[in-house]
C-alpha cells in the first residue's frame, strides 16, 4: 500500500508544517519573558500563575484578564502587580477597584482597570508583553487573540475555539505577523514536543490518547440513565465542568482532532484516537519511517502551560513541586479503540473537521452551549450529542468555506441560538404529548 501523506493539500497555512523551528528571536531571552493573562481566575489562568510564582526568574505578567470573580482577582493583583486589568462587566470594575484601595491602602499605585471586549482586547495586545496566554473559553477569546497577533504577540493557546472555530482566519493572521501559536493543552503540547528535530516531511500521523472520560467503563445501554453527577466524576484530570464532560462524550477529542490538523496540517484520515486508560502517553506521532514517538508523564496540566511559555528553552523544575515518572510506580500502559457506539461526537466532529469552513465553529459552539444546557439538567446526557448534529445539518444551507472573522462569530451565535430553539421546541412538544 503506498504511503500517505500526512500533510494536508487544502484549507489555511497550518502553525507548524510538520516541524517545529524556533525563530532566532525566540532562541535568547534577556531578563523574564512578559506574558499577558486572558482567563486568569480559570482552572489554565491559576495554574499559569502558580507558574509565575514558582518560576519568577524567568516569567513575569504584565496584564491580567478575568470575569467576576472579585476576590481571586484581588489576591492576584496584589501579589503579581500587572499594570493592566480587564473584568466583565463596569459594575465588577467598580467593585475590583474599591476593593483594590482597601488591599492596597491609600497613596498605593493602581493598576489601570478596564472591563468588557475593549478591556479584554487590551490587556491582551499590551505594550509590555511579548506573548499572551489565553484562558477563556469559547469565541470570546477569538477577538482579543486576533487583536494581539494582529501586534506581534505570540499566542500560548489554551482556547480551543481560536483555531477550532476561527483557524480558517486566525491561521493566515499569524502567518503574515511571524506570530507563534503554541499549543498549551496535553495533547498538542505532547504532539509539539514529538516534532523538535523534525526534518522537513517527517512527521506522517498523528495518534490522540483520551482518557474514555466517565463512562469508559460503563455499558453502552446504560448512558441513557447517567446525571450530571456521573460525567462529573473523571478518573483521572482535574478539569473545570464543562471540559469534564466533553470528555465524558469524548467531543474534547473530537475538537483536538480539528485542532491538531489546523497546528500542524495533518490530513484527517492520519490523525487517530485511541483509549488510553491510564493517561500517561499524552499522544504521539509517527515519522516518515515509521518511528513513534511520544510525550509520557504524570496528569498535569501545568507542565504544557509551562512548555508554551519556555520554548524552546527546557525550565529546571523542582521534584518537589513536578513529580517525577516513576516507570515502576506506573505499572502498565494499555490501550483500545474507541467505542463508536459510545462516542458518535468522533463521527460528527471528523466529517465537520473535513467540511471545514464554518462548520468546525459551529459544532463547537452547538457542543457548548449543549453541554451548558445538560450541566443545567435542561436535557439528558444523550441528547448533548443529538442536538449538535441537528445545528450542524442545518447549518450546511448557509455553510461559508473560507469566512472572515465576523461571519465565524456570527455563526457562532447562530448555532447556540439554534440549540435552545431545538431544546425549547422539543420540551414544548413532549408537553403537550402529555397534556
Amino acid at each position: 500500500m503506498a504511503t500517505v501523506p500526512a500533510r494536508a493539500r487544502h484549507g489555511p497555512p497550518p502553525a507548524w508544517p510538520g516541524r517545529a523551528v524556533a525563530p532566532e528571536r525566540m532562541q535568547a531571552q534577556d531578563g523574564p519573558r512578559k506574558f499577558s493573562l486572558l482567563g486568569s481566575t480559570g482552572s489554565i489562568g491559576t495554574q499559569t500563575l502558580d507558574i509565575v510564582r514558582e518560576h519568577h526568574q524567568h516569567f513575569a505578567v504584565t496584564a491580567l484578564g478575568a470575569g467576576r470573580n472579585v476576590p481571586l482577582l484581588l489576591e492576584q493583583t496584589a501579589e503579581f502587580r500587572p499594570e493592566l486589568v480587564s473584568v466583565q462587566d463596569a459594575a465588577t470594575a467598580d467593585q475590583l477597584v474599591e476593593a483594590l484601595r482597601d488591599r492596597l491602602g491609600p497613596g498605593a499605585k493602581l493598576p489601570e482597570v478596564m472591563h468588557g471586549m475593549q478591556g479584554a482586547i487590551a490587556v491582551a495586545e499590551h505594550a509590555q508583553a511579548e506573548a499572551v496566554v489565553t484562558g477563556i473559553v469559547g469565541c470570546a477569546g477569538l477577538k482579543p487573540t486576533v487583536a494581539a497577533i494582529q501586534k506581534g504577540k505570540d499566542i500560548c493557546l489554551a482556547n480551543k475555539e481560536t483555531l477550532i472555530a476561527g483557524g480558517p482566519a486566525v491561521l493566515p493572521l499569524a502567518a503574515e505577523h511571524d506570530v507563534k501559536i503554541l499549543p498549551a493543552d496535553s495533547e498538542h503540547s505532547a504532539i509539539f514536543q514529538s516534532i523538535q528535530g523534525l526534518p522537513e516531511n517527517g512527521l506522517r500521523r498523528i495518534i490522540l490518547t483520551a482518557s474514555g472520560g466517565a463512562f469508559r467503563d460503563l455499558p453502552v445501554e446504560k448512558l441513557k440513565d447517567v446525571q450530571v453527577e456521573d460525567a462529573l466524576k473523571h478518573p483521572n484530570w482535574s478539569m473545570g465542568r464543562k471540559i469534564t464532560v466533553d470528555s465524558a462524550t469524548l467531543m474534547n477529542k473530537g475538537l483536538e482532532v480539528i485542532e491538531a490538523h489546523y497546528l500542524f496540517g495533518v490530513d484527517y484520515d492520519n490523525i487517530e484516537i485511541i483509549i488510553h486508560p491510564q493517561s500517561i502517553i499524552h499522544s504521539m506521532i509517527e515519522t516518515a519511517d515509521s518511528s513513534i514517538i511520544g510525550q509520557l508523564g504524570w496528569p498535569d496540566m501545568r507542565l504544557p502551560i509551562l512548555y508554551t511559555m519556555s520554548w524552546p528553552r527546557r525550565i529546571q523544575c523542582a521534584e518537589e513541586t513536578w513529580k517525577r515518572l516513576d516507570f515502576v510506580k506506573m505499572g502498565d500502559l494499555t490501550f483500545r479503540e474507541p467505542d463508536h457506539a459510545k462516542y458518535p461526537s468522533m463521527r460528527v466532529a471528523y466529517a465537520a473537521g473535513r467540511k471545514g469552513g464554518t462548520m468546525t465553529g459551529v459544532l463547537s459552539a452547538a457542543n457548548e452551549q449543549a453541554v451548558e444546557m445538560f450541566l443545567d439538567k435542561k436535557i439528558g446526557y444523550l441528547d448533548i450529542m443529538s442536538v449538535v448534529e441537528a445545528a450542524c445539518d442545518k447549518h450546511v444551507e448557509e455553510f461559508v468555506e473560507q469566512p472572515t472573522l465576523e461571519e465565524i462569530v456570527h455563526f457562532d451565535e447562530w448555532a447556540r441560538v439554534f440549540v435552545k430553539g431545538i431544546v425549547e421546541s422539543r420540551a414544548m412538544a413532549y408537553t403537550q404529548s402529555r397534556e
